[in-house]
């Protein structure tokens, strides 16, 4: 059995519209270019409706993929969890201890990371180093740039 994807509602919704978009919105511009491409003769040496195919190829397997990975999800909630451990969801506030400075992130599955958003995977090795952690511990995390330790502040939903 495929591997159980964890993800929010909201997330779910997400994916949902973007394989509606791509069904609806991408095969019209794929089929109006391939149009295009036809429209132009000889298909033997048409590079244009080559590019249009294999461009047809990667939005149906992109579409096969988002499809696969809604089948094996497993809808989550904050309030499903306990909020004493760093769980899946978490919210936690993080000190590193060697420069002081602090840091907010929510830990989330490997199919919602989102840096930008401060949205690590619980897969990270951030991620990896602070599950089952509790406010007041210590978190090693071996980075590319070396060891890093991070004491746990908080933890919230």
């Amino acid at each position: 059995m495929p591997d159980v994807v964890y993800m929010t509602k909201e997330r779910v919704s997400e994916l949902e519209l973007e394989i509606r978009d791509l069904k609806i919105r991408g095969r019209k511009e794929i089929a109006q270019k391939i149009a295009e491409a036809r429209s132009h003769g000889d298909l033997s040496e048409n590079a244009e409706y080559d590019a249009a195919l294999h461009d047809q190829q990667i939005l149906e397997m992109k579409i096969s993929n988002l499809e696969g990975t809604l089948s094996r999800v497993q809808v989550i909630s904050p309030d499903e969890l306990p909020n004493d451990k760093v769980y899946i969801l978490t919210k936690v506030k993080l000190k590193n201890i060697s420069n002081g400075s602090l840091l907010d992130y929510m830990l989330v599955s490997p199919e919602e990371a989102d840096f930008e958003k401060r949205k690590i995977s619980v897969t990270s090795p951030i991620g990896k180093a602070l599950m089952g952690k509790v406010v007041g511990d210590t978190a090693e995390i071996i980075a590319p740039a070396g060891k890093m330790h991070f004491e746990i502040l908080e933890i919230s939903k």
